[in-house]
C-alpha cells in the first residue's frame, strides 16, 4: 500500500502538480509580501509541499479546509482527526501541528513573561487559539504567584464532546502543592456557546470558597467557544 504522503494516492496513480514553477511563485510572494499575499489554501498548500515535495498539494489544501472549515479550525483540530482526511500522513499531519505549536508558543510569550492581569488580551487570544476549535471539553488551571505570574498551565481534565470532570479538592490541593496565590479556571464548551451552564456557576463557586478559606484567590473562570469567551468576572458570577 502507498504511502499517504507519497506523491501516489491509494490506487498508485500519481497526480499531477503545478510544478516548482508554481511553489516557486508561492515562495516569493510569500518572501517578499509576506503571509497576507497568500490566501488560506495557499498557506496551507505550501505547507503540505514541504512535506509532500512531489505531490500536487493544492487539492488537498482545499479539502482541508472545506473539511474543517476554515484555517483556524484546521490548525488546531487534533493530529488523529487530520490523518482520516484522504491523503493525509503521518509527516503531513504533523507539518500541519507544528504550525499550531509554533503559533501557541508565539502568543503565549507575553502570557509567560508578563503579570497574567497586565496581558490579559494576550491570554485570551492565546486560550482561543488552543481552544476555541476543540471537538471535546478541556479544563485547566492557570496557577499564578503572589505578583500574579504564571507559574503553571495545567491540563486537569480531558473529556467527552462535552463534559469534562473537576473537582474542588483536586484544584485546591494542587494550588496548596504549587504554592499559588492565585488560579484563574479555564474550559471550553465545543458547542461553540461559552454562555456558563448551571454547573459551570455551581463548581465555580465551590472552589471560589474552598480558595477563599486557605487564602487562594481564584481571579476568573474563563469559557472559551467558537462565539468569543466569557469571563464570570466580567460577569458579576465571582
Amino acid at each position: 500500500m502507498a504511502d499517504l504522503d507519497s506523491p501516489h494516492i491509494a490506487n498508485n496513480v500519481p497526480q499531477r502538480h503545478h510544478g516548482k514553477g508554481h511553489r516557486a511563485r508561492l515562495r516569493e510572494r510569500l518572501l517578499h509580501g509576506g503571509g497576507d499575499t497568500l490566501l488560506d489554501h495557499e498557506l496551507i498548500e505550501y505547507l503540505l509541499a514541504l512535506a509532500i515535495p512531489r505531490r500536487d498539494t493544492k487539492p488537498l489544501a482545499k479539502d482541508l479546509l472545506d473539511n474543517f472549515g476554515g484555517l483556524s479550525a484546521l490548525l488546531t483540530a487534533d493530529g488523529e482527526s487530520i490523518k482520516k482526511i484522504e491523503g493525509m500522513g503521518e509527516t503531513s499531519t504533523a507539518a500541519i501541528k507544528i504550525v499550531q505549536a509554533a503559533a501557541l508558543r508565539l502568543i503565549s510569550e507575553p502570557v509567560r513573561q508578563k503579570p497574567v492581569l497586565t496581558s490579559w488580551q494576550a491570554l485570551l487570544d492565546y486560550l482561543r487559539a488552543d481552544m476555541a476549535h476543540l471537538v471535546y471539553e478541556r479544563v485547566r488551571v492557570l496557577h499564578l504567584n503572589s505578583k500574579n505570574h504564571l507559574i503553571r498551565d495545567e491540563l486537569v481534565s480531558q473529556g467527552s464532546i462535552d463534559q469534562a470532570a473537576i473537582y474542588t479538592r483536586e484544584v485546591i490541593k494542587r494550588a496548596l502543592e504549587l504554592g499559588s496565590a492565585a488560579i484563574i479556571l479555564v474550559h471550553n464548551h465545543p458547542s461553540g456557546d461559552s454562555a456558563p451552564s448551571r454547573q459551570d456557576i455551581k463548581i465555580t463557586k465551590d472552589i471560589c470558597d474552598a480558595g477563599r478559606r486557605l487564602g487562594i484567590a481564584v481571579h476568573d473562570h474563563i469559557i472559551i467557544g467558537k462565539d468569543g469567551h466569557t469571563s464570570f468576572r466580567s460577569q458579576g458570577l465571582i
